[in-house]
C-alpha cells in the first residue's frame, strides 16, 4: 500500500513546487490564461457567430463550472489537475514493478520544457490534453486487452483532452493508432471520441468565419531554436515554442543540448525494453509519437512552403501552424523510455559494481529533468504570480449587464499588457468578464508582423476603426476603452457616444442610438446545443459506469491473465 501511495506523493510534491505562487490570492494571468470571478455563459461561447471555435467547448465548461466555483478557485483546480495528473499518469503507465522507476517517469513527464512553455503561454487547456495522454494510452492498452472499465476510462481521458479542438484531434488520433483495426471495441471508441469532438465541429459548420487561415502564420508560429543546437534539437527536448517570451531562461544555456542528449540516449535504451514489455503496443506508440514530431517540424525549413499552401487553401489546416503543440505523444514516449532506460542502467551498475550505485543512478535520473529546467519551479521563477482585477471591471460589468448589447473593446488588439498585470501580456478579459458579446480583433501581432484572423466582421471593423470612423456606425452599444495601454482612441472613433463610466483603468462609452441585440438564430443554436448535450451525456454515462465498479478502475483493474505475469499491465499483441 505504501508503494502505491508514492506516485501520489511525488505528484503532489511536483504540483506544489511548480504552482507555489498560486498560494497567494488573485488570478495568474498570462497570454491565453484568463480566468475571471464569474464568467457568464453565452451562445457565443457555444456557437461563435463569425470566429473559429478555438475555445469550444472550453469556455462553456468554464462558465458552467463558475456557477459552483469562483474563478480564482477554478483556476487553481485546473492547474493542479494539469501537473498532478501528468505526474501520476506517467508513473502509473510505465510498465515496471519498481517504485523508483515510476518516480523517474513522473518527473520526466511532469517537468518538461513543453509543460513549462505552454504554461507560461497560458495554454492550460492544451495542457489538460497533455495530462490526459498517459491515461488515454493506458485505457487504450486495457481496452485492447479486454479489461473491464477500459472503454469508460478511455472516454473520460478523451473528454479531458477534447476541451479544445487540438486536444480532441490528438485523442482521436491516439485511439485510431493505438487500437487494432476491424475491432468492435475500436469502432466504439472512435465513435465516442468523435462524438466528444462534436461541439467544436458543429460550431465550425455553423460559423460564418472563413475556413482558411493566413499562411503568414506558418512562419510566425513555427518552432524556434532556443540555443546553439537549433530548432530540431529544441523540439527533441520537447521545447521550441514559437513565443520567445514564454521560454524559460535556462533553455538558452549552452549545456542544455548536451544534457538533453544524455536524456535522449537513456530514453533510447529504455524504448528498446519498452518493446519487450509492451510487444503489442510499443510500436504503435512510437508511430503516434513520430507523427506528432513530424507535425512539429512541418513548419520549419524546407517543409514550410508546403504547410503554407495547406494552411491557405485547406479549411481547418490553420490548426497545424503551431506544430510544436503536437509533441504531446512524443513527450510521453520519451518519459517512458527515460524511466525504463534508467532502470536498466541502474540494474547493470548494481550487478557489476555496488548495489548502492544503482540507487544513486536512479536518484540522478529523478533530478535530471529538474537540473535541465530549474526555472519551472515556483511558477516559472515567479511568472505565475497572481494579480487582482481592478474594481473598474466589476463596475463596467454591472453597467453592461443592465443594458445588454454588443461591446467593442479598445485598443482593437486581442493581447495587451497593463500596469495592473505588472506588464504581463494577457488576452483581453472583456469577452469573459462581460455578460455581452464582445467585438474584438482576432488578428494576432507577432513582433512587427500581423497575422490575419478568420473573422470577416472583425477584419471589416479593423479597417473601419483604422480610418478613424465612428464606432457607433458598427452598431455596437458599448465601447470599452482599456486605459494604460498608450493607445487612446481617436476622437472620431468616439463620435456620437456618451461617457458612461470613467475609471482609472477602464472607460466605458455608450451608443444611445444602438439597436437592441438580436439573439443567435436557431439554425446556429440548436445544432450546437445538441452537439454539446451529446458530449455531456457520453461523459455522464461513462462516469456512472465507473462509479458502479467495486474497485477504483484507474488503478489496475482485475484481469483474467495468467498467474505468471509481470508486475505491470501488459499490452497484448492481438
Amino acid at each position: 500500500m505504501r508503494a502505491r501511495l508514492v506516485p501520489h506523493a511525488v505528484a503532489a510534491a511536483v504540483t506544489a513546487v511548480v504552482l507555489a505562487p498560486l498560494a497567494l490570492p488573485g488570478y495568474a494571468l498570462r497570454y491565453d490564461m484568463v480566468f475571471v470571478p464569474r464568467q457568464p455563459l453565452s451562445w457565443e461561447m457555444i456557437a461563435p457567430a463569425d470566429s473559429l471555435p478555438r475555445a469550444v467547448p472550453l469556455d462553456a465548461l468554464v462558465s458552467l463550472a463558475n456557477l459552483a466555483v469562483p474563478g480564482w478557485l477554478l483556476q487553481r483546480i485546473a492547474l493542479i489537475a494539469v501537473v498532478y495528473l501528468s505526474a501520476l499518469g506517467a508513473a502509473r503507465l510505465v510498465p515496471t514493478g519498481r517504485t523508483a522507476t515510476r518516480v523517474v517517469a513522473a518527473l520526466a513527464f511532469a517537468w518538461t520544457p513543453f509543460l513549462a512553455e505552454r504554461l507560461l503561454l497560458g495554454q492550460w487547456a492544451l495542457l489538460l490534453a497533455y495530462a490526459a495522454m498517459p491515461w488515454l494510452v493506458g485505457a487504450a492498452r486495457d481496452l485492447r486487452a479486454g479489461r473491464p472499465g477500459a472503454l469508460p476510462r478511455l472516454t473520460l481521458a478523451a473528454a479531458l483532452a477534447a476541451v479544445t479542438p487540438t486536444g480532441g484531434l490528438m485523442a482521436l488520433a491516439a485511439v485510431a493508432v493505438l487500437l487494432p483495426l476491424r475491432s468492435r471495441a475500436t469502432a466504439a471508441a472512435l465513435a465516442i471520441v468523435a462524438a466528444l469532438n462534436a461541439p467544436w465541429l458543429m460550431a465550425v459548420a455553423t460559423s460564418a468565419a472563413g475556413g482558411g487561415s493566413d499562411p503568414e502564420g506558418v512562419a510566425q508560429f513555427s518552432a524556434r531554436a532556443e540555443n546553439w543546437a537549433g530548432t530540431w534539437a529544441a523540439l527533441a527536448g520537447t521545447g521550441g515554442i514559437w513565443n520567445a517570451q514564454t521560454v524559460p531562461s535556462s533553455r538558452s544555456s549552452p549545456l542544455v543540448p548536451l544534457v538533453t542528449l544524455v536524456l535522449l540516449a537513456v530514453a533510447v535504451v529504455g524504448l528498446r525494453d519498452l518493446r519487450r514489455r509492451w510487444p503489442g503496443g510499443a510500436d504503435r506508440l512510437f508511430v503516434l509519437a513520430g507523427g506528432g514530431f513530424l507535425l512539429a517540424v512541418a513548419g520549419t525549413g524546407p517543409f514550410a512552403p508546403g504547410l503554407e499552401w495547406l494552411v491557405g487553401h485547406v479549411p481547418g489546416a490553420g490548426l497545424l501552424r503551431d506544430g510544436q503543440k503536437f509533441l504531446i505523444p512524443y513527450a510521453l514516449t520519451v518519459a517512458l523510455g527515460f524511466a525504463l532506460g534508467a532502470e536498466l542502467l541502474a540494474d547493470k551498475l548494481a550487478r557489476r559494481f555496488e548495489p548502492a550505485l544503482g540507487g544513486v543512478l536512479l536518484t540522478g535520473a529523478v533530478l535530471l529533468p529538474i537540473v535541465l529546467l530549474p526555472d519551472l519551479a515556483f511558477g516559472g521563477a515567479g511568472a505565475l504570480r497572481p494579480v487582482r482585477y481592478p474594481a473598474d471591471w466589476n463596475a463596467v460589468a454591472k453597467l453592461v449587464a443592465a443594458a445588454p448589447g454588443e461591446v467593442l473593446s479598445w485598443p482593437f488588439e486581442g493581447y495587451q499588457s497593463y500596469p495592473w498585470t505588472r506588464g504581463v501580456v494577457v488576452r483581453d478579459p472583456a469577452p469573459r468578464y462581460l455578460d455581452a458579446p464582445v467585438l474584438m480583433n482576432d488578428a494576432l501581432r507577432v513582433g512587427a508582423v500581423t497575422v490575419d484572423g478568420e473573422s470577416p466582421r472583425a477584419a471589416r471593423a479593423a479597417e473601419h476603426l483604422a480610418a478613424g470612423r465612428p464606432a457607433a456606425a458598427l452598431g455596437v452599444r458599448w465601447v470599452l476603452v482599456r486605459r494604460g495601454t498608450q493607445d487612446e482612441p481617436p476622437a472620431g472613433v468616439l463620435a456620437g457616444l456618451r461617457l458612461a463610466y470613467d475609471g482609472p483603468y477602464l472607460r466605458l462609452w455608450e451608443n444611445p442610438s444602438a439597436a437592441a441585440a438580436e439573439p443567435a438564430p436557431a439554425t446556429r443554436r440548436v445544432p450546437a446545443l445538441v452537439a454539446h448535450l451529446l458530449a455531456i451525456t457520453i461523459v455522464i454515462f461513462a462516469s456512472l459506469f465507473l462509479l458502479r465498479t467495486r474497485r477504483n478502475p484507474w488503478y489496475r483493474p482485475r484481469t483474467h491473465e495468467s498467474e505468471e505475469k509481470p508486475p505491470w499491465s501488459v499490452w497484448p499483441r492481438s
